[in-house]
């Protein structure tokens, strides 16, 4: 059973269904729905897309294009990083900007099309557990009727806020930066290009990228603290926000909303290990930290791919005829355990790197300083988001080389 239909859930579930698993998929929401995210799959998302048979659908859909990133630093000096020049093998690496009202339905489709079960508007609410604390099931509400679903594992991928997570006793909140989002969609922005764009100030950062379909998405990120003012007025602070940017105010002075306007978070959300005796963890409900690199769609693909093998591994455990049904299960907890330590070994390296730059970022002296060299070096630029784009292994910029030509000490 898998507990979220978003990006991890839709493609853990075609993950396990492929290899014969009898999956039910409960969503809380019916789709097609708006997601507050900015809607970026980096160019490492590509091939995961292509090995579930989503990427014909999705470039059906006509998402947008984009070639790099450029970020603007506090003091107006700008960084452009190109993917084409990370990856020299193949054809030139590009990543994709997609409505998620389009994205999230295909990559549920190809689930179904696997022989998932989907069931939407389904409510998880509460976990079941056997005597030995082993999950069981899950308690749901559809159609404002409560019911009870047993499976032999359980995956949590619902999100920021899992449900999954907080029963299991695994989330832990609290983390650094605290930071919120507001997010939206505009038609007729000025200079939207075929590169993303970061622009960092001292009171937050935002992203903008063209999601193909004559939209763009703008993602405004501040400091938690900032809740109160945006609360019951999102969209009026998103454009007081831009009103006193001199360098976006004339890019948005007559453009027009495509959607509505919503804020998530806090973020830097994470847990303690995302699994528990019959339950694991995927996505953002295993953890997320910072959005700044927007990692989160390709980080959801490539956990869903890597969980597939050890959730195999505990269901055939459970399923198997050798030992009592105690030591069965112990063999399949021992399968997650080694997931943890996978997920741990696998996601390491990106997540130094993710807090590295939300370190970063969070000071405006060290951005200024870090966007004075990046600007003069094409191939630091390059190589950063190559990182960030899946297309380098994190140790390239982890180097103690690279760290001192960007930041001189």
């Amino acid at each position: 059973m898998v507990v979220g239909g978003g990006p991890a859930g839709a493609a853990t579930a075609w993950q396990l269904a492929t290899e014969g698993v009898d999956v039910l998929v409960l969503e809380r929401a019916h789709f097609p729905r708006d997601k507050a995210c900015a809607e970026y799959l980096s160019p490492g998302a590509t091939g995961l897309l292509e090995q579930m048979g989503a990427l014909t659908a999705v470039e059906a859909a006509a998402p947008a294009h984009l070639a790099g990133m450029i970020i603007r630093a506090p003091g107006g000096l700008r960084i452009r990083g190109d993917f084409a020049r990370c990856d020299a093998a193949g054809p030139p690496a590009r990543g994709l900007a997609i409505r998620r009202t389009r994205f999230d339905p295909i990559l549920l489709d190809c689930a179904r099309a696997a022989g998932a079960e989907v069931l939407e508007g389904a409510r998880v609410t509460a976990l079941q557990e056997d005597e030995y604390g082993t999950v069981t099931g899950v308690e749901a509400t559809v159609a404002g009727v409560k019911r009870r679903f047993t499976a032999d594992l359980v995956v949590g991928a619902d999100g920021l806020r899992s449900v999954v997570a907080r029963r299991l006793g695994l989330q832990r909140r609290g983390g650094l930066p605290r930071r919120i989002a507001v997010v939206t969609h505009f038609r007729g922005v000025l200079g939207i290009g075929e590169y993303g764009e970061m622009h960092v100030e001292r009171d937050g950062y935002c992203g903008l990228a063209d999601v193909g379909s004559g939209e763009s998405n703008l993602a405004l990120v501040v400091p938690a603290g900032r809740g109160r003012e945006l609360a019951g007025d999102a969209a009026g602070f998103l454009d007081r926000w831009l009103a006193a940017r001199p360098q976006l105010a004339p890019r948005y002075r007559n453009a027009e909303r495509a959607g509505p306007t919503l804020a998530t978070g806090p973020f830097a959300s994470s847990t303690r290990r995302p699994w528990a005796p019959g339950a694991a963890l995927v996505g953002d409900a295993a953890s997320y930290f910072d959005p700044f690199t927007g990692e989160g769609i390709h980080a959801a693909l490539h956990g869903a791919r890597l969980l597939a093998p050890f959730a195999l591994s505990a269901l055939d455990s459970v399923n198997g005829r050798e030992g009592s049904p105690a030591q069965r299960q112990r063999r399949a907890t021992a399968a997650l355990r080694a997931y943890g330590r996978a997920r741990w070994k696998e996601f390491a390296g990106q997540w130094m790197v993710e807090r590295a730059i939300a370190a970063v970022v969070a000071h405006p002296v060290l951005m200024d300083r870090a966007a004075a060299s990046l600007s003069r070096r094409r191939d630091l630029a390059d190589r950063l988001v190559g990182v960030t784009g899946g297309l380098l292994p994190a140790r390239s910029v982890l180097r103690p080389d690279y760290i001192y030509s960007v930041f001189g000490f």
